[in-house]
């Protein structure tokens, strides 16, 4: 089994917090926030992948 320690793990653990908080503060529906934060919870690292390819995009404007 694959196991995320050290280093590699308290990076994607802040990518995931990253990800959960862009997803919650998205213009998505609340069924829609919840089953994306269910699949980063879930799945780490493959659900950052995913969030991060397909997933909501968060209402803030960038500059």
């Amino acid at each position: 089994m694959f196991e995320l320690t050290g280093l590699f793990g308290i990076i994607l653990l802040a990518l995931d917090i990253w990800a959960l908080v862009s997803i919650f503060s998205s213009g998505a529906s609340t069924g829609a926030k919840v089953l994306w934060a269910l699949l980063v919870i879930v799945l780490p690292l493959l659900g950052f992948i995913i969030w991060l390819i397909a997933g909501p995009k968060s209402n803030r404007a960038t500059v």
